[in-house]
């Protein structure tokens, strides 16, 4: 039928009306064909520093806090797109639990409508700062602590602040590489080389085994040299923030009775230095993030390295790395319009329960006496946490997270996260660029893949790792899942 034909009857002009309709009505078409809106971004940072006296917890004993190196934060990032609010706080703890994080995140949606699942929240796993950890980690507490609510009210105060502080923004992304400072520090040794266990049996690697050692034979997984950095500032050029990613565990070289942000507060002071940022109004807030570290330090175990004095380490690292980002960040491209989306989903996984030989083992192990010479230096210990652990639900519901920042997808994971999860999510995710933030939403110890769990080793171990053992593979599953729905939407 002719074009003209066509038109000139009525149920072909009344079909080409429905076809126009359809597409200028369809969902998808009213998005593209609504006005994106100039970014809005605001930033700021709230003090957590505990008391002296607050027990340090990072080593196996915590220590009374004798004095206070530098303080800790919660520091705050908000992001407005006209549609979408977004919300990243990052502060100086070693593991801050979900209450905690949920507490801050009903404050903040009551005082400013931002609904808690456009919020992540992460601890930077500085392992010198007094905890905010409930007396068991698979346990909710009914109640916060003093300190926990300090916390709590801490985060909601720098949220808001952020929010009263959002101004007309452009951002941009980039990443940088160091792979000197990163080690896996989980190996295999030599063939004849025991690794002894809490358990009573034996390891295949071990973690941390000697600097130098001639028993090295080989690590037992990757490591992640890139630095990913966001970087905020002003329609004028002024920087309001950096929020970067670097998957090492923490520096340390800190007394055992001093309150330190470790590497992260360096970092964070280094690059404001670095960008010009210094004594701005109001003030810049870097903040560096957690990335998949579970299995990761700063120590050269075949290199070996001379001790350093304290803070000295911390300096050298967080300098090294601030001049990679401020190099990277030469040649970033800013956006005033980007897309901004978040999903959010809980997962429910399984707690570990020590078995029926595990349970008299352990009972052996507590009968023991003072003076009789242990299996394993830590047995007491886990004797204790597998006792925990049989006391703990048998299930628990972790939030996992997935943000999209323009080309950037970010995961949160809140678990202490190894490095070959975090080297998946950055190679399947369907956006363009991606990392992971760990420690996010909660800390439930540590995440190996089920590889990793048939090596053994402090990592693995019942009462270090305390979920089902596939875990990792459910949670990378559901987070893509999760980025493939914000790439369908923009």
């Amino acid at each position: 039928m002719k074009r003209s034909t066509f038109l000139v009857q009525p149920w072909g002009r009344l079909l080409l009306a429905a076809a126009v309709f359809a597409v200028v009505f369809s969902p998808k078409a009213a998005r593209s064909a609504e006005p994106q809106r100039a970014l809005l971004a605001g930033a700021a940072a709230s003090n957590i520093t505990p008391p002296l006296g607050a027990l340090v917890v990072g080593g196996w004993g915590p220590h009374p806090a004798t004095h206070v190196h530098d303080e800790l934060f919660a520091k705050c990032l908000v992001l407005d797109d006209g549609k979408t609010r977004l919300v990243f706080v990052i502060c100086d703890n070693v593991g801050i639990p979900r209450e905690v994080f949920d507490a801050a995140k009903q404050s903040i949606r009551e005082h400013t409508g931002i609904p808690v699942e456009h919020m992540l929240m992460a601890s930077d796993h500085t392992h010198s700062a007094a905890s905010a950890r409930g007396e068991k980690r698979m346990a909710v507490s009914e109640t916060l602590s003093d300190y926990q609510q300090f916390v709590a009210t801490r985060i909601s105060d720098g949220v808001r602040r952020a929010v009263n502080n959002l101004e007309p923004a452009r951002i941009g992304w980039g990443s940088a590489s160091e792979p000197s400072q990163v080690f896996n520090r989980r190996w295999h040794l030599k063939p004849g080389t025991p690794i002894p266990n809490p358990f009573g049996g034996e390891d295949k690697v071990m973690m941390n085994p000697g600097r130098g050692s001639d028993r090295l034979l080989k690590p037992a997984g990757p490591t992640d040299p890139e630095i990913a950095f966001l970087s905020v500032q002003s329609t004028d050029g002024r920087p309001i923030a950096l929020v970067a990613n670097y998957s090492l565990h923490y520096v340390g070289g800190v007394p055992g009775a001093t309150i330190s942000a470790d590497y992260f507060g360096v970092f964070a002071d280094r690059i404001q230095e670095l960008l010009g940022a210094d004594r701005l109004d109001p003030p810049f807030v870097a903040m560096m993030s957690n990335g998949t570290s579970g299995d990761v330090n700063n120590i050269d175990f075949l290199g070996g390295s001379s001790r350093k004095a304290p803070f000295e380490k911390i300096r050298e690292v967080a300098d090294l790395v601030a001049r990679d980002v401020f190099e990277a960040h030469k040649n970033i491209q800013f956006h005033d319009r980007v897309e901004l989306g978040a999903q959010q989903e809980e997962l429910t996984l399984a707690v570990r329960k020590p078995t029926a030989d595990e349970t008299a083992y352990f009972q052996k192990v507590l009968a023991k006496g003072e003076d009789e010479k242990p299996y394993h230096v830590r047995e007491k210990i886990y004797a204790q946490r597998a006792q925990d652990l049989a006391e703990s639900p048998d299930k628990v519901s972790v939030i996992l997270q997935a943000f999209r920042v323009g080309d950037v997808g970010i995961a949160a994971i809140p678990f202490e996260v190894f490095t070959e999860i975090g080297l998946e999510i950055k190679r399947e995710c369907p956006l363009p660029k991606a990392f992971t933030i760990s420690l996010a939403g909660g800390s439930y110890g540590y995440l190996p893949t089920p590889r990793q769990h048939a090596l053994g080793g402090y990592e693995t171990w019942l009462g270090t790792n305390n979920v089902q053992l596939d875990a990792s593979e459910k949670i990378v599953a559901r987070l893509l899942a999760m980025f493939e729905r914000l790439k369908q939407s923009q």
